[in-house]
């Protein structure tokens, strides 16, 4: 291959579970097959166990084919940064690719990325610019992240204008969320549904993913003791490990006297509890309080399940684009009267021929093409 570069990404990868890790093992996967020399670095330790609120940092399915991911990064020991740094330089990358999501990381990349040779060039791949539940300390840490890259690229527009107002004196690449292409094959909603055993007769909402504040689950809840949802039979399923007390949730189902329409797992999905829950839904809700993005949404796009999202920026803007759904404000009232007027059986099939749409314009293709031909050109 002509212009084969050498692309290092650091950042979650397998062993470590989550959608950023699957991401990236994704992005390593996909341009290894555009013919790109990639090696990934991950962490020996991501997280304090005591800081960590889930069950576990690590994932229990077998790691991606083909891709040499090495344990190497300690995110809170400064002795291991100038070792990572000179591991880099030792392999001599045309691009470094920092993965942030977090200021908690900001230390650990800047020391990193001050230690790589000058003609390496180094860009940050941002999921989050603005962490969801902010503090006081976040902005001067993306501040010093920021001081070392040569470049942004980001997962949708509405990160990427973010960045570009804070930085605008770097070049920002605004992508988009790629759909996975390694995911199962949709299955029936009825095959899907006897695996779970969830009811075949009655229209399912599922909430899907890490439970944390700014998701707006109790928003969800809420809005199924709301008119019209109260008066229905429509179940809602909860499905993913809660980052909150557990109960917070189960007390607001009770005091809605919800326990007969609500099921809950709250268990880190893997892969085919994954591909169970989105095929035998028939709406998926996002009731965010703040979201610039979602690794929902290209899963309800893979599986084809239209999704119910708020109105927010980079949110909104698939299901505006690709008429895949439906966008509500962000109250219990307006959700349960949206969710009421997309489960209708004429609204939901009105959905289906946009998701045949999508498949190419949201690949992982597409977007490690268009991301090499914007670092190609620092």
């Amino acid at each position: 291959m002509k212009d084969k570069k050498k692309v290092l990404l650091l950042g979650p990868a397998h062993p470590f579970r989550g959608g950023i890790a699957d991401t990236q093992n994704y992005l390593a996967q996909n341009l290894k097959t555009l013919g790109h020399d990639v090696k990934v670095f991950t962490f020996t330790t991501q997280y304090p166990e005591l800081l960590f609120p889930g069950k576990t940092q690590f994932s229990d399915e077998k790691g991606p084919d083909q891709l040499k991911i090495k344990r190497k990064i300690h995110s809170f020991n400064p002795l291991n940064w100038l070792k990572v740094a000179r591991s880099i330089n030792r392999l001599k990358p045309d691009y470094v690719i920092f993965r942030y999501w977090t200021p908690f990381l900001a230390p650990c990349w800047y020391f990193i990325a001050r230690g790589i040779h000058k003609t390496i060039k180094k860009i940050g791949l941002v999921d989050n610019w603005i962490p969801h539940e902010t503090k006081f300390w976040d902005k001067s840490l993306t501040r010093i992240f920021s001081s070392q890259m040569d470049a942004f690229a980001s997962l949708s527009t509405a990160v990427g204008d973010q960045i570009s107002s804070n930085e605008p004196q770097l070049p920002v690449w605004k992508g988009f969320h790629p759909i996975s292409d390694h995911l199962p094959q949709a299955i029936t909603q009825e095959k899907a549904r006897k695996a779970l055993g969830w009811p075949q007769n009655k229209k399912i909402v599922l909430f899907f993913g890490l439970i944390r504040k700014y998701k707006g689950l109790d928003l969800l809840i809420e809005a199924f003791s709301k008119t019209p949802l109260n008066r229905s039979d429509v179940i809602l399923a909860i499905v993913g490990e809660t980052y909150e007390p557990q109960h917070k949730y189960t007390e607001l189902i009770q005091k809605h006297k919800l326990s007969e329409r609500v099921i809950c797992d709250f268990n880190y999905a893997n892969t085919q509890k994954a591909t169970h829950a989105f095929c035998a839904a028939d709406v998926i809700a996002q009731t965010y309080i703040s979201a610039t993005q979602s690794g929902v949404t290209p899963l309800a796009y893979h599986f084809k399940t239209p999704l119910l999202v708020s109105d927010l920026p980079g949110l909104n803007t698939p299901i505006l684009e690709d008429q895949t759904g439906m966008i509500t404000e962000i109250e219990s009232l307006k959700i349960a009267e949206n969710l009421n007027k997309i489960l209708s059986d004429d609204r939901l099939s009105e959905f289906q021929p946009f998701f045949q749409k999508v498949g190419k314009k949201y690949s992982w293709k597409s977007f490690g093409q268009s991301l090499m031909s914007f670092m190609a050109q620092l």
